[in-house]
């Protein structure tokens, strides 16, 4: 109570600190006039001003006024927009290093054009990450004629690009890019062999667009840079066979935690049923020898009970295709990991793909915490305030907007079953239809969009055929004539192909659009109708000329009045069908409707029978509304059950945030090891010689032979002058008399370690001299290098493994984190042995053959990049280097060898930018692969 009354009369937290960018505002205000009078050089000059300011030592901060002034003049001239005050502080709010939540629609990408032109003024590089390419280029292009006319240079990284353009656009002043492209440079330089082939020059200041979505959503995944292993499809293929035959009592599935286990029955039941079937040959299912067996029924078990088609993948050209859980877009080209999407595919009957093993990874959290300064941008980033402070230590800041929302969001309606909530729906939509409010009907997967499409088909509605380009002439008639229209479109993963269009139609009076999760959509609902979109739509046919213009200006007219229309009936009508696990994607959702101060409306319909109902205890709450008498077809509507469902979810989101925050834990044990590797491996690339560290490796492979072999304080007949003889031969490849040496009278281990120390170094001596010093010093660097990596390879499959069983020591009351910790340091301290050993061992016999020397290629790599606004995987599923390509048999000067250019079931994954395979000689994504 007292809070609320210190909130009255003080303001919120977030009220006070608004108030402390409006002098700053004001400030920048009264340069206005000044700066409008300078020439467009003039203007220009003041980069060149600045600059020397901040040589002369003047703090970054101290210019922001003038320099927030300068862009804001520049915006003006080149693309005619001027930030209002609101963007202003938003743009503050950046600079500080903190989060700007402004609503859809406010104008981020212009507010962000502030603190990358105060930042970039540094001279070391401002990032600006995007969730998609497309995004990307256009952001580049667009708020790129600003920071051009102002003197800086501007690149964008997009998939395609060498590594000369990649290094040509990070050394630009600004670098647009995506996050996942970001984080694919970063992992491929610390797998390169020479400084100079790096691409990244340092990770300075970066600003995130759709920051909950790429440091949330996609933080749950780990970017991964990986190469083919052998094909176990027999093994999956004959695991699921056996997987159905277990019967219900022998696991057990526990739907809030995502989690699935077998019983002590179940254990014995398949240990019987996989011996039967030949898989398991030798002692026990949970024999050490049959730990991969284990982890493989694991992960069937997983996918027979945990995983839905149509909600959480869907079968599509013979392939299973993720659906992402936030947007409920395809994801072709991502998999799920530890051999989990292989289940799937068993599961499905459709062709089983090899595995891959990891070659580097990194998870977007500890990529984006290598910047010194890292700034976000979002709608909806309130609800995860916390986990952006506690991970990021990134403040979220609430932007007020520039016109006032004249959205009413109303509260839920809770009926008892599915079936009474969809009646209810449709009863909503024709009443909001009948008077011609545009409707967005949003639900949670694609099963339950097209179970409400066929419940609407059923009441006398026809689905849009958006191939047609006549197929909405009877929606603008109906609305023209101010009638119900009775069609309606469907926005999901099945049509990721019409996406655009049928997004930008559905502000028509009287549409009704049924869609699967509305974040990141990219394209704007407006009232009436896109008229660019639909010219382009409607008009391809016709060229240039007096018809095409006048049917411009007809079109145009048309969608001015439709969006009278649809204003005077009340805006844009948002229906949710459910509430998400998230409350963000339900802000989202609504977040839709009611743009720039346009209004609107938002309602969600539940049933006691939703995920979200069902999981937190609906039992209880319909026996209680039926002793309340609730009839059928009758809903509940009060705030107290909406505080209900919010907390129901908050639960859900603090659950989500433990188990990310969980596995970042124990990400950060290998990232601590990561950057020491990376960090070695640049010192190594970055020395002219690494004589001295090779010399150290070897005294120190010494060291261990002798303590291994003589313990400290033993006598010398308790030495093991076998084993200590057979390991010099082995890692030093030296035959000496170390049986005569132990038999001198009073020799002690330090005089042994000394003339075996001696001994090497001659030996080594020996070979330089006859390979030459030159020769040595370039294969010492290359050795030292490729041995690294492959042992790092080697460790991060063996900490993947630790990982998952790890837990298990939770039953022994031991914490599982702090074992893993003390393990995984003691496999890397193995490692650096290992190192030592290998490297010493090698350069003790190598023998160099006086040739042109070849350069070190990188192993083969797979990587998959999802353009957000098509589902779509930019990289094609085409290997990232051509031994990759050669490793898995595809031939990667002729990926179309295989294809028919009249079947396009034989074409598989075809990259955006690859020639289309029909032979059109287009690109694909302009072809066959174009979007309607």
């Amino acid at each position: 109570m007292f809070g609320a009354l210190a909130k009255k009369v003080f303001g919120s937290a977030n009220d006070r600190r608004l108030k402390t960018y409006r002098p700053r505002v004001a400030a920048i205000n009264a340069l206005e006039p000044e700066i409008s009078r300078l020439t467009d050089d003039e203007l220009r000059g003041k980069t060149d001003e600045f600059r020397a300011q901040l040589a002369e030592g003047k703090p970054l901060d101290a210019l922001l006024e003038p320099a927030f002034a300068v862009v804001r003049e520049a915006a003006k001239r080149t693309l005619g927009q001027r930030h209002f005050d609101v963007q202003l502080i938003g743009g503050m709010v950046l600079h500080e290093g903190s989060i700007s939540e402004m609503r859809t629609g406010e104008g981020k990408t212009l507010v962000a054009t502030l603190p990358t032109y105060l930042n970039a003024l540094a001279g070391k590089g401002v990032h600006v990450v995007t969730v998609n390419d497309y995004l990307a280029r256009r952001d580049s292009e667009w708020m790129g004629q600003i920071y051009r006319f102002l003197g800086l240079s501007v690149g964008v990284i997009v998939h395609g690009l060498d590594d000369a353009e990649r290094a040509a656009a990070y050394a630009a002043d600004i670098t647009y890019g995506t996050n996942n492209e970001f984080g694919f440079d970063y992992l491929r330089d610390n797998m390169k062999y020479d400084l100079a082939q790096m691409v990244q020059r340092g990770h300075h200041f970066a600003i995130v667009d759709e920051v909950d979505s790429i440091l949330v959503d996609e933080a749950r995944t780990p970017l991964i840079i990986s190469g083919p292993l052998d094909d176990r499809s027999d093994l999956y293929n004959g695991i699921d066979k056996v997987l159905p035959k277990l019967v219900k009592g022998d696991y057990e599935v526990d739907e809030k935690q995502r989690a699935v286990s077998l019983t002590e029955a179940g254990n014995e039941h398949i240990e019987q049923l996989l011996e039967e079937a030949g898989l398991l040959t030798e002692g026990s299912l949970y024999d050490a020898a049959n730990a991969t067996l284990v982890h493989h029924v694991n992960q069937a078990l997983r996918a027979h009970t945990l995983f839905q088609r149509d909600k959480d993948y869907i079968i599509r050209n013979g392939e299973v295709v993720i659906i992402d859980e936030f947007t409920g877009r395809m994801m072709p080209g991502r998999r799920y990991s530890e051999g989990l999407h292989q289940a799937l595919e068993a599961k499905e009957h459709v062709q089983v793909q090899p595995e891959n093993q990891t070659l580097a990874s990194i998870t977007f959290q500890n990529y984006f915490r290598l910047y010194s300064k890292l700034a976000g941008m979002t709608g909806t980033a309130a609800t995860e305030a916390d986990e952006f402070q506690d991970i990021y230590k990134l403040e979220v800041v609430e932007i007020p907007t520039n016109v006032a929302v004249a959205r009413v969001d109303e509260d839920d309606e809770v009926y008892r079953t599915a079936a009474e909530k969809l009646k209810a729906i449709v009863r909503e939509i024709e009443s909001a239809a009948e008077k011609g409010q545009p409707l967005l009907v949003g639900t949670t997967s694609i099963e339950k969009s097209e179970q409400l499409a066929d419940f609407l088909v059923e009441h006398g509605y026809k689905l849009i055929d958006f191939t047609n380009p006549l197929a909405l002439e009877p929606l603008y008639d109906a609305a023209r004539e101010g009638r119900p229209s009775k069609h309606f479109a469907v926005l999901n993963a099945r049509f990721h192909e019409q996406e655009a269009f049928i997004v930008a139609q559905a502000g028509v009076p009287g549409a009704v659009t049924i869609a699967t999760n509305m974040a990141g959509r990219g394209t704007d609902i407006q009232l009436g109708g896109n008229a660019d979109m639909r010219i382009r739509h409607e008009l391809a046919h016709l060229e240039d000329g007096p018809e095409r213009d006048a049917k411009i200006a007809e079109i145009r007219a048309q969608v001015a009045e439709l969006k009278q229309k649809a204003l005077a009936a009340g805006g844009l009508y948002v229906i949710g069908t459910e509430r998400h696990e998230s409350r963000r994607i339900d802000n989202q959702l609504r977040g839709r409707s009611g743009r720039q101060g346009d209004p609107g409306r938002s309602k969600f319909f539940l049933s006691l029978q939703d995920d979200l109902m069902r999981i937190f205890g609906s039992e209880r709450m319909d026996g209680m509304l039926q002793k309340l008498g609730l009839k059928e077809d009758e809903a509940i509507i009060h705030p107290w059950i909406n505080r209900a469902i919010e907390k129901a979810q908050q639960k859900v989101e603090a659950r989500n945030f433990d188990m990310r925050k969980n596995i970042l834990k124990y990400d950060d044990v290998m990232n601590d090891q990561r950057k020491v590797v990376f960090e070695q491996r640049r010192e190594f690339m970055a020395e002219d010689s690494v004589r001295g560290t090779i010399d150290d490796m070897r005294h120190s492979v010494v060291d261990d032979i002798v303590a291994r072999h003589i313990p400290e304080g033993a006598y010398p007949e308790q030495w093991d002058i076998p084993g200590l003889d057979a390991d010099a031969q082995r890692l030093l490849a030296l035959e000496l008399p170390v049986a005569e040496w132990a038999k001198e009278e009073g020799i002690a281990d330090e005089e042994i370690r000394e003339r075996l120390k001696s001994a090497a170094d001659a030996g080594y001596a020996d070979r330089v001299e006859r390979n030459s010093a030159e020769v040595m010093t370039y294969v010492e660097k290359q050795v030292l290098l490729q041995m690294l990596d492959h042992l790092w390879r080697e460790h991060l499959v063996t900490l993947d493994h630790l990982r998952q069983v790890i837990g298990w020591r939770g039953y022994a009351q031991r914490d599982p984190l702090n074992e893993y910790k003390q393990e995984a340091f003691e496999l890397f301290d193995g490692l650096i042995t290992h190192l030592r050993e290998q490297v010493t061992a090698q350069l003790m016999r190598v023998e160099v053959m006086f040739q042109q020397p070849e350069e070190p290629s990188l192993p083969p790599m797979q990587a998959s990049h999802i353009d957000a606004t098509t589902g779509q995987d930019e990289f094609g599923g085409v290997d990232v280097s051509a031994r990759a390509a050669a490793a898995l048999g595809i031939s990667a000067d002729d990926p179309s060898a295989r294809r028919d250019p009249n079947d396009p079931a034989t074409w598989g994954r075809v990259g955006r930018n690859e020639p289309c395979p029909c032979g059109s000689g287009k690109k694909f994504k302009h072809c066959h692969g174009a979007l309607v």
